[in-house]
């Protein structure tokens, strides 16, 4: 893989534009050997603000981990496994954050800075002499660097939307502006202006088999598709609901426009043109192949599923992940990985014992200290899995205590496109088409390999097929940072919250079924085995293989000579509703048009006095 951080440096640009950016309200002028005027003068140093402006979206405070695996739990498939009343994240986790909260303020501050770095080449690109004027290796790579740049404005001000709802949006520089303390600005008119912005950007970037053809081997940075996926995306958020001021029309509830088909027609037509050039993205044969040998390998994946994703590296918090330290298994006890997002048990019998989707996002096992064999966990402590220390490419960090390992985190996959057609068709028609049937069954067909004979029948209705969306990109995404934001735009997260508590606690009392989106779902849990016998096998992906099924009695099977046994589901499901070890544990604090968004940090509303708190914060 061709990292960018590696291709370009990046720290001198990126000083120089905050610099540049800071000069009009600092004095005495801060001091800066290069000018806008220097840094947009020729192509490569317009390249290094660019991949500057992509920085932001990496590290601690980006989607190394805060935003990717603080900001999207507890929901109705993992939870965060800290304690309430941490005011960190356990507390996010929990819906119990406030304004002070430690993890809220450096992400916020970071998703603007990235907007402001971004904001300087959008405006000063396209006055180079050499944008319009210039030779046509040079007016392409040009254009190509402001439909990045929009693209990145886009997806910094859509994660501050979706966490925080309406926010301050300016769209030019900060030395540009008289005032810099902007108030809140409506998130429609928001999410319009990075529709429009998206649009043009389509026709500026290149498609990912043309980049070559521009001189430049295929990397991390944004491509047609990644442009067109996020414009689709940002399309379902402004279709759908989310909480609004109590000072708006709607008032503090959760709301959605009337013409939020007119959006759903958007993200519809975007797919569709996506879906119409496999060429450039389509489904990797292998679902476990998308993580296992692409992210995790530290390679780009050849059938190019992941059409945007964060470049990591560099061993540090700045530009790195802790992907595979703060989530996935544990190595060597708890010495090297914190196994820090837990996976509800219902969550992992949502999968069907056939759908290879499970093991590849739920690990019920962790690594000894030889590194050679495997222990067997309870439903009670299994933990996500996509990015896992004993699947990444270099072998040392297996033993490092290292938290950072140059894993890439994925912004969005082809099969996500494939789902949002599905869905939108749905919407748009009143019943699914043959078109969003067959994408629907492409995605659910690739998670069950060779057994994509079992799926089971797709409904044809409106809504049981909304209900089949819901429950698939649940069983797709899992441990992606996007479930929270589903449930969010179709009004759903509380409901969600509260179904699972429901089948946890019935699921312990071995009694009942799923309920709620679920119901129609036959896994009856008195039905679930209370122990697990298990052999450890070096011919198996995890290293062990089970001696009796998980979705059935286990029918007399005791351990024989190499064997192990584990208590599986019994009472003890119900302590995952305490699992931060706290009595305030799984989404406790949540509240209905409230905790949908996180509260303001209040470093933020002391630096702007025309920024207030909503929502009931």
């Amino acid at each position: 893989m061709k990292n960018i951080y590696r291709k370009i440096g990046l720290v001198v640009p990126a000083v120089l534009l905050v610099a540049v950016a800071c000069k009009k309200y600092l004095e005495p002028a801060p001091v800066s050997s290069s000018s806008p005027d220097y840094v947009f003068s020729n192509v490569p140093n317009a390249q290094k603000a660019v991949l500057g402006v992509y920085q932001d979206l990496a590290g601690d405070n980006g989607y190394g981990i805060r935003i990717s695996m603080y900001f999207p739990y507890d929901n109705d498939e993992m939870i965060g496994l800290h304690q309430t009343g941490d005011n960190d994240r356990g507390d996010i986790a929990h819906y119990n954050a406030n304004a002070g909260n430690g993890q809220i303020n450096s992400p916020w501050s970071q998703l603007y800075q990235g907007i402001e770095r971004a904001n300087i080449c959008i405006y000063y690109i396209p006055r180079m002499a050499m944008y319009a004027g210039g030779t046509a290796q040079q007016t392409g790579e040009l254009k190509r660097l402001y439909g990045e740049a929009l693209t990145l404005r886009a997806q910094y001000y859509l994660e501050l939307v979706r966490d925080w709802g309406d926010v301050p949006a300016q769209w030019v520089p900060s030395a540009m502006m008289d005032n810099v303390f902007q108030p809140k600005t409506d998130r429609d008119t928001i999410y319009n202006h990075l529709l429009n912005d998206l649009l043009a950007a389509e026709d500026l970037v290149p498609w990912r088999t043309e980049v070559a053809a521009l001189g430049d081997p295929a990397d991390e940075r944004i491509t047609k598709g990644a442009v067109k996926g996020l414009r689709a995306r940002i399309a379902l958020y402004r279709g759908g609901y989310s909480l609004r001021r109590a000072s708006s029309p709607y008032g503090q509830v959760m709301a959605r426009p009337a013409d939020y088909l007119a959006f759903y027609k958007i993200a519809h037509d975007e797919c569709a043109d996506l879906m119409n050039h496999r060429e450039q993205h389509t489904l990797n044969a292998s679902y476990q192949s998308v993580f296992k040998d692409a992210l995790d390998a530290h390679a780009m994946d050849k059938a190019g599923e992941v059409l945007f994703q964060v470049a990591m590296a560099g061993g540090a918090g700045s530009y790195d992940s802790k992907l595979g330290y703060y989530d996935g298994v544990k190595v060597n006890a708890s010495l090297t990985g914190n196994s820090a997002i837990g996976v509800l048990p219902t969550y992992y019998y949502l999968f069907d014992s056939l759908d290879t989707r499970r093991d590849v996002t739920c690990a019920a096992y962790e690594v000894n200290k030889d590194l050679t064999t495997l222990s067997m966990h309870q439903p009670t402590t299994l933990v996500e899995a996509k990015f896992r220390r004993d699947w990444i490419s270099n072998p040392s960090q297996m033993t490092s205590t290292a938290q950072y390992y140059g894993v890439n985190w994925p912004i969005q996959r082809f099969s996500d496109i494939l789902l949002m057609y599905a869905e939108t068709d749905n919407e748009l028609n009143g019943a699914p088409s043959a078109a969003a049937v067959t994408a629907f069954e492409e995605v659910r067909k690739r998670g069950y390999g060779k057994n994509s004979g079992s799926i089971g029948t797709t409904p044809a209705d409106h809504d049981g097929f909304f209900r089949a969306i819901v429950k698939e990109r649940s069983l797709e995404f899992g441990g992606e940072g996007i479930r929270k934001f589903d449930l969010i735009r179709w009004n759903l997260l509380g409901q969600r919250l509260a179904e699972a508590k429901a089948d946890l606690t019935a699921m312990s009392k071995r009694s009942g079924t799923f309920s709620g989106v679920y119901a129609n779902n036959t896994l009856d849990f008195s039905q679930l085995p209370d122990s697990v016998v298990w052999s450890k096998a070096s011919t198996s992906p995890t290293g062990l293989v089970l001696r009796n099924s998980l979705y059935v009695p286990r029918n007399g099977i005791r351990p024989v000579s190499g064997d192990s046994m584990i208590l599986w589901v019994s009472k003890n499901i119900a302590n995952v509703l305490n699992a931060s070890g706290s009595s305030n544990g799984y989404a406790f604090y949540f509240k209905a048009n409230h905790s949908e968004l996180l509260p303001i940090p209040q470093p933020a509303l002391d630096a702007n006095y025309n920024l207030k708190q909503d929502y009931g914060y």
